[in-house]
């Protein structure tokens, strides 16, 4: 498969299997068997998706934003020249307000047809009367959900969490729906219908992860015996995730057992800050600064202390062999001088 996720290739999200076989297996927070199948997903792998999603769906919202506004001021200037032309070689008409016709005072001023559908437009609630008895505006704006509260458009990763109810009220990762192993136990609709809009579809991928791999395992490979080809399964679960990125993915206090083990699988121990057990939020999307704590983690993961210890030994020890070197030729020059000067002069 070599479809594009989000600017990743399929073939980058796969976990490799040597490398599971060598060195994930060896882990107690990974489950790997044999002739598994269904296809795994790195959680540093998924982090990169979920942040090119995130980069690309506020690109498209803002261009999206845009296009109402350059509407208007197209159709504001095409309606100017029209007045423009109408006007020439014949007197101009003032426009006047429209008269409300009141039983009390028929001189109130009310809104023209114009006016008053920006103001649907723009949410202003019905007409109130003040305590003068006159016309008046409530700028009550319609309730409608923020893009904080809706998942991404067009995202092309279904996240589901196979854990009870109960568990993903209390911590799941964010964009997250639920999706009990039970409802696959269903004779009637086993399957919502964001899954059924996400199975086998080009360019999407379908993502199940639990705490520790036990039971995203089994819905995993019941989903794929039933013809699910596009299905992932993020490798290490919650438990991982709580080692690599203790902040910005979750929401929610992480289960305890997830922090029971706060070292990874290269042996490097992970701060993991102590919370306050707190229900998880409705959160659809990742605000910037998730974003940015999620960023932090990856590049501590990708670029591990190791790496820069060992860059600075070779720089010690590269110094330490040009300061070896410039002394030998020092020495050699002053046993060179020395020989020079003990010749005499013919």
């Amino acid at each position: 498969m070599g479809t594009d996720i989000g600017g990743l290739n399929l073939c980058d999200l796969l976990v490799d299997e040597d490398e599971v076989k060598n060195g994930d297996s060896q882990d107690p927070d990974y489950r790997y068997r044999k002739d598994e199948l269904f296809k795994r997903l790195k959680v540093t792998t998924f982090a990169q998706l979920v942040i090119q999603v995130a980069s690309v769906s506020d690109l498209n919202e803002s261009i999206m934003d845009e296009i109402p506004r350059l509407e208007d001021d197209v159709s504001e200037s095409a309606e100017t020249d029209r007045l423009s032309d109408q006007t020439n070689g014949s007197p101009q008409l003032t426009p006047q307000p429209v008269q409300l016709i009141d039983g009390n005072e028929s001189g109130d001023i009310g809104f023209s047809p114009r006016s008053t559908l920006q103001s649907v437009i723009s949410g202003v609630g019905e007409m109130d009367l003040d305590k003068n008895g006159q016309k008046a505006v409530s700028l009550t704006p319609v309730s409608a959900p923020s893009s904080a509260e809706r998942p991404y458009s067009d995202c092309p990763y279904l996240l589901l969490d196979v854990r009870d109810r109960d568990q993903y009220d209390q911590c799941h990762i964010i964009s997250a729906h639920s999706y009990p192993i039970a409802t696959l136990s269903r004779t009637m609709n086993p399957y919502t219908k964001e899954v059924l809009d996400y199975k086998n579809a080009s360019g999407k991928i379908i993502i199940l992860y639990d705490e520790d791999e036990r039971i995203a395992s089994q819905a995993a490979t019941t989903m794929c015996e039933r013809g699910f080809e596009n299905l992932f399964m993020l490798s290490g679960g919650l438990k991982v995730i709580a080692q690599k990125f203790p902040e910005g993915m979750t929401t929610g206090s992480f289960p305890i057992s997830c922090l029971q083990s706060p070292t990874g699988s290269s042996g490097r121990k992970y701060s993991t800050p102590r919370q306050t057990q707190q229900p998880a939020e409705k959160k659809w999307r990742f605000s910037s600064e998730d974003l940015g704590k999620i960023q932090h983690y990856l590049e501590e993961v990708l670029i591990p202390s190791e790496t820069s210890s060992r860059l600075s030994s070779r720089m010690s020890t590269s110094s330490a062999h040009s300061k070896v070197s410039s002394a030998r030729s020092s020495r050699q020059g002053s046993v060179s001088a020395r020989s020079q000067s003990s010749r005499p002069w013919k």
